[in-house]
């Protein structure tokens, strides 16, 4: 196990609302560019057009894709942004979990998604900030706390 104090002081948290046909990871991640944030948090709720999914498979090390093609309830958008490796763009790594009609539920690494009718999402920047590194062994960018 590792750790690494990100604040000591106060935090900033925005509110970030998404709308209809904006594509969620791409546009998140633009915000998040535009506004310098290095380090995050950020938890969501609203609605998909539809989503695609991910579960990570340790075998070809690679997402395979669950792709959602209906409207859903997002129930809980939870996740991270960190720096990539070249330290050019921030980097979103976020999980979802969206209810279907039928009150079930579908849920992974959130890969792209169609906001229908909204997503309303909080961030909360850390003063410091968090970079990630390829991990050969899963090929993965993971946080590095050096």
């Amino acid at each position: 196990m590792r750790s690494k104090r990100l604040s000591t002081v106060e935090e900033q948290t925005y509110a970030v609302v998404l709308d209809r046909g904006d594509e969620v990871v791409e546009s998140l991640t633009e915000w998040a560019a535009e506004n310098g944030i290095r380090a995050a948090r950020l938890t969501g709720i609203g609605g998909f057009r539809q989503v695609t999914l991910g579960f990570f498979d340790p075998e070809t090390l690679d997402y395979r894709r669950i792709p959602v093609d209906r409207q859903t309830e997002v129930l809980s958008l939870i996740g991270d942004f960190a720096m990539a490796e070249d330290d050019v763009r921030p980097q979103l790594h976020a999980h979802v979990v969206v209810g279907l009609p039928d009150g079930t539920t579908r849920g992974g690494h959130l890969l792209s998604g169609e906001v229908w009718p909204t997503l309303e999402v909080l961030v909360t920047q850390s003063p410091r900030y968090l970079k990630r590194r390829h991990d050969p062994a899963t090929g993965l960018a993971l946080i590095d706390l050096g």
